[in-house]
């Protein structure tokens, strides 16, 4: 298998990164299509890892230093795949000099994100009837 990671604009990743954002999100998790996508696509940093030519990862980077819709499709978990995304989208905020990036995490991955080196904050919330729990990392 060929693994390929590539960090871009929108303009360039929207197809990519869409497909693995729908099949994770909408299909998976059922959450209502007309909330995947947003304005601030446009406006962030996107990281895609295709293998053999075929999306199975994605997120993004906000300009605030938000990283958020963080996918893997199903069959390419448990590979280290997100981690290669996070740790591009940190080095895309570092590179942009930003101090500190935050997300906001679904429950069941926050253990992932801390042992990136985010930390927990706050009460857990809703989002898209999903709980979440707001997490941030110094650079």
């Amino acid at each position: 298998m060929k693994q390929h990671l590539v960090v871009g604009s929108w303009q360039d990743l929207h197809d990519r990164a869409t497909r693995v954002r729908f099949a994770v999100f909408v299909e998976e998790q059922k959450v209502p299509a007309e909330l995947e996508l947003d304005e601030l696509d446009a406006e962030c940093v996107h990281a895609v890892i295709a293998i053999d030519a075929q999306p199975a990862a994605t997120g993004r980077l906000c300009p605030d230093g938000r990283i958020g819709r963080m996918a893997v499709l199903t069959p390419f978990r448990g590979q280290g795949l997100g981690s290669e995304i996070l740790r591009a989208l940190i080095s895309a905020a570092q590179l942009r000099g930003q101090h500190e990036t935050y997300l906001h995490a679904q429950m069941h991955a926050v253990g992932f994100y801390e042992r990136h080196g985010f930390i927990a904050e706050g009460p857990e919330f809703d989002d898209a009837g999903i709980a979440h729990r707001l997490m941030r990392r110094a650079a």
